[in-house]
């Protein structure tokens, strides 16, 4: 019995230690990245790529579920026009969550939207994503109900203007969602800007122009600040 209760004690002390080191430490690790010298739009975030999208503005580009759909403008919460590509990357609680700068420009904007009702979990897209059962986004409100903030920044691309959006959708435990630049600064490609805390999702909202290519396909994995989503 004396020696269940130690190995019992000695299980608990691991468990705990091991939780507290990945809470605490190991989950802000932020590792240097290679901005890559291709020319090419940058994964904003660490994670798995749950869907790929050429849409228009108020076309319903996912079925979440039953009775639940998705336009852009319920994703940015801003009515926009013209075609769009658009790229969702879900961030395990075990991926880096520090978010980098996709294409070097001006921030225009930076905007918070609460969550309409409460922030949900995203167990399901976890699960999803582990298993590899398609569509990732199946039984996801999250991606339109979740707090988010917005981030518009102006770029130029190809030797045009280019305005396009990265929206940071915050998770059911999420403690907080960390800024690190403000209205009007001059950010470059690959440059930290953000943390999200714990699990959670980012997009990508690009305009689409003649010759663009997207680099990437659903459940590929990517890394901020290194892996080229579009050329």
């Amino acid at each position: 019995m004396e020696i269940f209760l130690i190995a019992v004690t000695i299980f608990s002390i691991v468990i705990v230690t091991g939780y507290l080191y990945w809470r605490h430490i190991w989950f802000f690790r932020n590792p240097p990245r290679k901005t890559p010298r291709e020319a090419g739009i940058l994964s904003p975030a660490d994670g798995t790529v749950v869907y790929v999208k050429r849409v228009n503005s108020y076309e319903k580009v996912l079925s979440i579920k039953k009775g639940i759909t998705a336009t852009l403008t319920d994703i940015l919460r801003e009515d926009i026009s013209a075609p769009k590509i658009l790229i969702g990357i879900f961030m395990s609680p075990f991926d880096v969550h520090y978010n980098r700068i996709p294409l070097s420009g001006e921030i225009a904007f930076i905007r918070h939207h609460e969550p309409k009702g409460r922030n949900l979990m995203m167990g399901s897209m976890h699960l999803r994503t582990l298993l590899g059962w398609t569509p990732f986004y199946r039984n996801s409100s999250h991606i339109i109900q979740n707090e988010r903030r917005v981030t518009r920044i102006n770029g130029t691309y190809g030797g045009e203007h280019l305005s396009y959006y990265i929206v940071q959708i915050a998770g059911g435990k999420v403690n907080g969602i960390d800024t690190y630049v403000d209205e009007g600064a001059l950010v470059d490609r690959g440059a930290l800007f953000s943390m999200i805390r714990i699990g959670s999702q980012v997009d990508l909202v690009v305009p689409l122009r003649p010759g663009m290519k997207i680099m990437i396909a659903q459940g590929d994995k990517v890394r901020a600040g290194e892996t080229i989503l579009i050329t």
